[in-house]
């Protein structure tokens, strides 16, 4: 009646039961199982699926649990797990990138049965597998506070940033939606997640000797994934998608985040064309044909998809614009039944939640109307509208013609839409007034939820140590406990300061180590291995500059006046270093132009090597850099940063902010948790802005940032920045969270939907 399988869930053949109980801890089990665990309902037409198993181990019965681990990626915000995988083999461990996967394929069998037998080891291995348990099986917070949220909530994204191991991310949109699956799952939540598996994943960054980036391409080995294909009846289970010259079929994989099951559509199938299987191949296509389609598959085929599989959310929430066609997917449903499309849309409407993460055109997909003609022709038939109708549901009347607005599409069709921080919400009401022409601005519905970090995920294992010593060994259970975070004042000065020479010495470690492996590797010029940090000196002032190249991100504004910066960072006694990291898309040149500007200036030998800039940003070289650095900078143009969550994960590892007053800086920053860098007030051109911002900028580090930071006492400690940090902790870690941001989708969007 069961079969299980190395996948940590079992699966019920039988159709006898008339729902399961969907855990990713123990599984689908019947509904009358004794024991309380955080799961969902949902029909029994699930219990026809499988996910086949990828991933098989030959592993020491009394280690055996390690690949149930590796297929799930709550290991990777559990510090205790990162010791428990490494310790098999620190050397092959940091070789093959932190893949649990592979690293359990390739380490030698006489290895493990040493690790099955060494008490010290099997100490940490029971306890981290008490805490794994434990967790799938604690009455959650949506249980207690939420009981009404039974039904799967979709989160679809095109992208997800969950690990360096599974790259499906390109930035900052991925790394917030992989790390809203994680505090789902920490909170309990019925979440369902939709996105693609780019069998390419995204590119590898390489910076030439000129400074140019290269893109080098690495396909996805998905025998090394956590990931597992989803069949039935042996057979991958296949979405069909109609376009007018042709069908499309994409099938399905999974993982596990936690509790959060994630559905990756991939389109690299038999019987499509070697066109079609590239589709899902690479994130964002900048050809608007395979972009278009693209967005076809992850909106209506990601309803088909979930339908497939027996489930029936009821909240759907489209993370930005790319996934705006489920709206329509879902009218069209409706209409199938007999409904016209206006009152399928209206009843669709309340459950329908969209997320907007720019206020930038260009980060805003809108396509021309010719190519909606040239892939939608056949679709608005089945929603029994005509070509007009179907246009005016999302026509923007643009300067250069009309075009179909993937935004529009999401706000006229949704009950609950949002912008990332309280200024971009502003922006947003403004931007998008138009559609509501009979309205004030400040009446235009389009809310605000300040993005949050992850905690577990960015923070450093020794800080958590720290905290756990001062704050109670349950603090991150209370995170967001404002009274509690006022326990930080009672941190000995030494021993935080102790942490933060610590983190900053392993950040000099992991640089230069980077460099060796980069020189080993051959091609690699002296001045390069010099401007990829090898002085880096791990006790002066580090600031770090890492994001997206986008040219509104202004990374240049510190290079503004090059005799001024370089008397800044060689200051006698009190030198400053400036850590440099980022891509840009493969196809915006202007970005890849400013990398090479900012670049050829780190080259400088005049800079003394305090100038650096690291190639091939991921989420691995972020967590060395958030934990590592002094101070965060960010100098985006106000107000096109719409929220800026890297500075936040910097802050919660006590690294001061000196940033822009735009996007989440301008709610956090209180004048002693950081500095702000020019007006919060807009500027009568881009000209002036950018001068005062780099008047204020130079002037702040020349005259408050560098002489606090070594303004020390006789034990090399500066007292005020110590204060600075412990009160940037204060205020990012409760209210700069996953934690609060979920909570704030529950409260404002989630839960009021099931009343609509």
């Amino acid at each position: 009646m069961w079969k299980s399988t190395p996948y940590p869930y079992y699966n019920l053949r039988g159709k006898t039961a008339r729902f399961l109980i969907i855990c990713p801890a123990v599984g689908q089990i019947p509904s009358s199982h004794k024991y309380r665990i955080p799961c969902f309902t949902v029909s029994f037409a699930a219990m026809e699926f499988l996910t086949s198993p990828s991933q098989k181990f030959d592993l020491p019965k009394r280690i055996a649990r390690l690949g149930e681990l590796a297929t799930n990626l709550w290991w990777t915000w559990q510090p205790e797990a990162v010791r428990v995988f490494g310790r098999l083999d620190y050397d092959l461990w940091e070789r093959l990138g932190h893949n649990p996967i592979r690293l359990l394929k390739e380490i030698g069998r006489a290895r493990l049965n040493q690790a099955a037998k060494d008490k010290e080891y099997l100490a940490l291995y029971d306890a981290l597998f008490e805490k794994f348990d434990a967790y799938f099986t604690k009455e959650s917070w949506s249980q207690k506070a939420h009981p009404e949220l039974k039904n799967p909530i979709a989160y679809f994204s095109m992208e997800f940033g969950l690990h360096e191991t599974l790259p499906i991310y390109s930035g900052g949109l991925g790394v917030l939606a992989g790390d809203h699956l994680k505090e789902s799952s920490d909170l309990g939540l019925p979440l369902i997640a939709v996105g693609f598996m780019y069998a390419q994943g995204y590119f590898s960054q390489r910076i030439s000797e000129d400074g140019w980036q290269e893109a080098l391409n690495n396909p996805l080995t998905f025998d090394h994934l956590p990931v597992a294909l989803v069949t039935k009846d042996d057979k991958p289970v296949i979405i069909a998608i109609k376009f007018p010259d042709r069908n499309v079929n994409v099938q399905v994989w999974e993982t596990r985040v936690g509790r959060v099951p994630l559905y990756l559509l991939d389109s690299n199938v038999e019987g499509n064309s070697d066109y079609d299987r590239l589709l899902t191949a690479r994130l964002y296509w900048s050809d608007l044909d395979r972009r278009i389609m693209q967005e076809v598959l992850l909106g209506i085929g990601g309803v088909r998809m979930l339908r497939a599989l027996g489930y029936a959310p009821d909240v759907w929430h489209m993370n930005e614009g790319h996934a705006s066609f489920l709206t329509l997917e879902r009218a069209r449903e409706l209409v199938a039944k007999g409904l016209t499309f206006a009152d399928a849309a209206k009843k669709t409407l309340g459950q329908n939640v969209f997320t907007t993460h720019t206020p930038v055109p260009a980060g805003n997909d809108e396509f021309p109307l010719w190519l909606m003609d040239k892939y939608l022709a056949t679709y608005w038939p089945e929603l029994g509208i005509t070509r007009e109708e179907f246009m005016n549901v999302a026509l923007h009347h643009q300067p250069h013609g009309e075009t179909y607005s993937m935004p529009i599409l999401a706000l006229k069709l949704s009950g609950g839409s949002n912008g990332v921080s309280e200024l971009h919400g502003e922006v947003s009401r403004d931007m998008w007034k138009f559609l509501w022409e009979d309205r004030e601005v400040k009446d235009v519905p389009i809310d605000h939820v300040t993005n949050g970090v992850h905690t577990a995920n960015w923070m450093a294992r020794r800080l958590n140590i720290l905290l756990e010593k001062y704050l109670g060994t349950n603090w991150y259970d209370n995170l967001d406990d404002h009274t509690l975070m006022e326990k930080i004042n009672s941190i000995p000065d030494p021993e935080l300061w102790g942490v933060r020479l610590h983190l900053k010495r392993k950040l000099a470690f992991y640089m230069r180590e980077r460099v060796r492996d980069r020189w080993a590797l051959g091609g690699f010029h002296p001045v390069q291995v010099v401007s990829s940090g090898v002085l880096i000196n791990p006790y002066a002032l580090t600031i770090g500059f890492a994001r997206r190249f986008a040219t509104y991100k202004r990374a240049n504004l510190v290079l503004s006046d090059i005799d001024r910066l370089l008397d800044i960072i060689n200051r006698p006694n009190m030198p400053v270093q400036i850590i440099f990291a980022g891509k840009a898309h493969p196809a915006d040149e202007p970005g890849k132009q400013l990398i090479q500007k900012v670049y050829r200036t780190v080259k400088k030998a005049e800079t003394g090597g305090r100038l650096v800039f690291l190639e091939d940003y991921d989420m691995n070289l972020a967590r060395y850099l958030v934990q590592g650095v002094d101070v965060w900078m960010n100098t985006p143009r106000r107000p096109y940063e719409a929220s800026g969550t890297s500075g936040m994960k910097a802050a919660i590892n006590g690294v001061l902010n000196f940033s822009v007053l735009d996007g989440w800086w301008r709610e956090a920053y209180n004048g002693t948790n950081g500095w702000s860098i020019g007006r919060d007030e807009p500027y009568e051109s881009n000209e002036i802005q950018d001068a005062a911002d780099a008047e204020d900028l130079y002037h702040k580090l020349e005259h408050e940032i560098i002489p606090m930071f070594y303004d020390r006492d006789p034990k090399e400690m500066s007292h005020e920045w110590i204060a600075h940090m412990k009160n940037t902790m204060k205020t990012s870690i409760p209210q700069f969270s996953t934690r609060r941001m979920v909570k704030q989708y529950v409260e404002k969007f989630y839960a009021p939907a099931l009343k609509k």
